[in-house]
């Protein structure tokens, strides 16, 4: 007989958490009638300084197809977790999601960049990124690099040498899913690797408090600076250089509008 569940959550606490997020905000996507293009990541949306996009499109997803399969790929990689005797577990997980997180997003956004700007495939412009997978492969990566004997399990049913699983996995999933973000999972992977290889490394939980104070920062000023949602209680106001604003609050009702238009002609990618 298998664990009880209630164990298995228990030895996979940040893993069991994600899980929930990803899942309460597909229900709660599902239930306001929201479209992957009002919560995705792409390209001119992030030039137009909607950088929040970088957070709500890793925890949405376009399908309960999409969030399944990336929430049982995500469980059996909660296995980083138990592994604080090599010098994961915890802690390690929750500071180096804050990291892939991040990290995977900008990269997507920067090879766009390369993309429509020097290679003028324009297609990239309509390309709206959604999902967890980016993570997720970076989690696989990093495993790979740590404990490369051990077993991917998916579904109960395939079990891939973990080793192998990042560029097995992106090959299947860009063959079997076409809509696949093979960009997406590409940076996940070298980001994962820039940890595993200790590219990356020194985070502690001084870092770990103000890397997601900056998030929460940035997050809550480009909602407010691009319109998408009125906070009345915060003012943005120029000062001398049109560039540089300022934050102030001031005193006002409890009213908030939210604006969130369909972009034409988007064209979604899961990750």
């Amino acid at each position: 007989m298998g664990k009880p569940l209630i164990y298995e959550v228990c030895q996979k606490p940040a893993s069991s958490c994600i899980i929930g997020i990803c899942s309460a905000i597909w229900f709660f996507i599902q239930k306001k009638n929201i479209g992957y293009s009002q919560v995705g990541l792409s390209y001119d949306s992030a030039i137009e300084g909607q950088y929040w996009r970088v957070i709500t499109s890793a925890f949405s997803h376009v399908s309960v197809l999409h969030l399944v399969f990336n929430m049982n790929a995500l469980w059996s990689l909660g296995v980083v977790e138990q592994l604080g005797h090599i010098g994961l577990g915890v802690e390690f997980y929750l500071m180096y999601t804050l990291v892939l997180l991040i990290l995977s997003g900008l990269l997507v956004l920067g090879a766009y960049h390369i993309l429509i700007q020097k290679f003028k495939l324009e297609y990239f412009r309509r390309v709206t990124a959604v999902g967890y997978s980016c993570v997720v492969f970076g989690w696989m990566t990093i495993l790979a690099v740590k404990q490369p004997s051990t077993k991917l399990n998916l579904f109960g049913v395939l079990s891939l040498p973990i080793s192998f699983a990042p560029f097995e996995s992106l090959i299947f999933t860009s063959i079997i899913v076409p809509q696949a973000s093979f960009v997406g999972h590409l940076s996940g992977i070298i980001v994962g690797y820039s940890i595993g290889w200790g590219l990356i490394q020194g985070m502690n939980n001084y870092w770990a408090v103000t890397m997601l104070g900056w998030i929460i920062f940035v997050f809550i000023f480009s909602l407010k600076r691009s319109g998408t949602v009125d906070f009345s209680f915060i003012e943005i106001e120029s000062v001398t250089d049109s560039n540089l604003p300022t934050i102030g609050f001031v005193a006002s009702g409890n009213n908030r509008t939210i604006h969130m238009g369909e972009h034409s002609r988007r064209v979604a990618e899961l990750v």
